[in-house]
């Protein structure tokens, strides 16, 4: 059956019936977003995309746009089966399931049945969440980063929620804050700070990590901050019920008293919600209240960037900081966190005091440089980071060795993919020469693969050569100049610009 005849089915079920229907009503109940015209009909468009805007959610974010300390009470109804249908189609197909063992294709194979059954479960207060089970994935600096997998239906109750606070804390949220939010992305980060580095004063560059910031949260302050704008006890409820299911490893089930797990779906929009309060309101008022010269700042997730036009205002800050973590049981990497002269005149005041070019720093995969162009003038340099691109092509070639003995075109078909995915995200301004360099690494990877397969294989440079030309793309900038971009989605007319 296919998705949008259930999602109609669903709609139909999630229709409340009259209350003792012919007597007088026990109690009066809250009128659902819909219910004037035909009760029936579908509140959402019927395209199924992160796109979809609930028509019940409407108010809610106008609400929360015009009343900024108002508190929400009444949330919990917007859980429905529409809701419900609607997350469970947003989820990844192929993820890895959590300690039920259930998969996306599984659960589908009775979707309605299941949705309805998790959908009377959440409501009456009878649903449990599962812990995650505990995976290791290597980090490009050779250390293990845990996650956390959530069963199946924790992800879909917790999408939905997400969706249902999504409405309120994108009306709260500051515009520095980039990680995890809708219509929002990494490149979007990217260019608010280059833009900002190219067009404001910016003398001085504090690069921040906060340390294990997902393992690290306090269950206590998160929840505090949660109520300060959601005051539907249910929602509280079930978040509680997240934070404290617990891990398994090794089937072991151990509790935990702080962190959110990462990789579950409610944690990116939790940890944006603690830094905001613990972080971002308060630089804000930082550098309205003490701040001497520009600053600006840009966070994703747990990376900070903040850039200054006095070294003064940097270290003040830098001290500041590390209080203000440190009050909500929070550090900074002492590895990670630093502050570098940067900026348009770095490098000639650095000259005059007889040190040598300006440090850079490294920020959502780009190793930042100051650098010059061929005029001589200043120019903003992003290249991929070294680190990573080697940790990219390790992971190819291993997967060369599986994929060594299938076809030469199946083998195209696959690495073509690879750099196609890769340039989308690396193929930057000033980044030229990083991604055809990882083109030829890739070919020679491939050569060396071919060569490999029988010891009278005779794959020469000039036939490698031809091969990479009939499967695998040029490498071309594919992103705009930041600034460019910066400019067009964000207006300088607008008022919040």
């Amino acid at each position: 059956m296919m998705y949008d005849q259930k999602k109609s089915d669903l709609s139909i079920l999630a229709v409340k019936s009259v209350n003792k229907g012919g007597q007088p009503s026990a109690e009066s109940m809250e009128r659902r977003e819909g219910a004037e015209g035909n009760a029936v009909e579908n509140r959402t468009c019927r395209t199924q995309s992160r796109e979809s805007v609930f028509q019940g959610l409407d108010r809610v974010r106008q609400a929360a746009k015009e009343r900024k300390k108002e508190k929400f009470t009444a949330l919990f109804h917007y859980i429905d089966l529409e809701l419900l249908g609607a997350a469970f189609s947003w989820l990844k197909r192929d993820a890895a399931p959590g300690i039920d063992g259930l998969t996306w294709g599984e659960y589908e194979q009775n979707l309605e049945a299941n949705l309805i059954d998790l959908h009377a479960r959440v409501q009456r207060g009878a649903y449990r969440a599962l812990p995650s089970r505990r995976k290791y994935i290597a980090k490009p600096d050779g250390r293990q980063r845990p996650l956390g997998i959530a069963a199946l239906e924790d992800k879909i109750v917790q999408r939905a929620v997400v969706e249902v606070l999504n409405a309120i804390y994108e009306a709260d949220f500051l515009g520095f804050s980039y990680g995890f939010r809708p219509r929002r992305s990494q490149h979007d980060a990217l260019d608010a700070l280059a833009f900002a580095i190219n067009c404001t004063k910016v003398n001085w560059i504090w690069d921040a990590d906060v340390s294990k910031f997902f393992d690290s949260v306090s269950h206590e302050w998160l929840i505090k901050f949660v109520e300060h704008r959601i005051g539907d006890t249910r929602i509280i409820r079930l978040i509680r019920k997240w934070l404290k299911a617990g891990v398994m490893e090794d089937g072991e089930v151990t509790a935990v008293e702080v962190g959110t797990p990462q990789g579950s779906v409610a944690s990116p929009l939790l940890g944006n919600i603690f830094l905001h309060y613990v972080f971002d309101l308060w630089a804000e008022w930082w550098r309205r209240h003490h701040a001497q010269g520009n600053v600006i700042f840009v966070r994703y997730a747990d990376d900070i960037v903040a850039g200054f036009e006095h070294e003064a205002d940097a270290k003040r800050f830098h001290a500041d900081a590390q209080q203000r973590m440190e009050k909500f049981a929070l550090s900074l990497h002492p590895d990670k966190t630093r502050l570098i002269e940067f900026g348009r005149f770095a490098a000639e005041r650095r000259v005059k005091r007889g040190l040598g070019k300006p440090e850079t720093f490294n920020f959502l995969g780009f190793t930042h440089i100051c650098g010059r162009n061929r005029q001589g003038k200043f120019q903003y340099i992003r290249k991929t980071r070294r680190d990573r691109m080697r940790a990219r092509l390790q992971k190819i070639k291993e997967e060369l060795r599986r994929r060594w003995h299938m076809p030469i075109p199946e083998q195209g078909k696959w690495l073509r993919q690879v750099i196609i995915g890769y340039l989308g995200y690396h193929a930057v301004p000033t980044n030229a020469r990083r991604i055809s360099a990882f083109r030829y690494y890739v070919v020679n990877l491939w050569r060396q693969a071919l060569k490999r397969r029988s010891q009278k294989d005779r794959t020469t440079w000039e036939r490698i050569t031809q091969i990479a030309s009939d499967w695998l793309p040029t490498p071309r900038i594919l992103h705009p100049w930041p600034e460019v971009r910066f400019a067009v989605k964000h207006p300088r007319w607008e008022p919040s610009a």
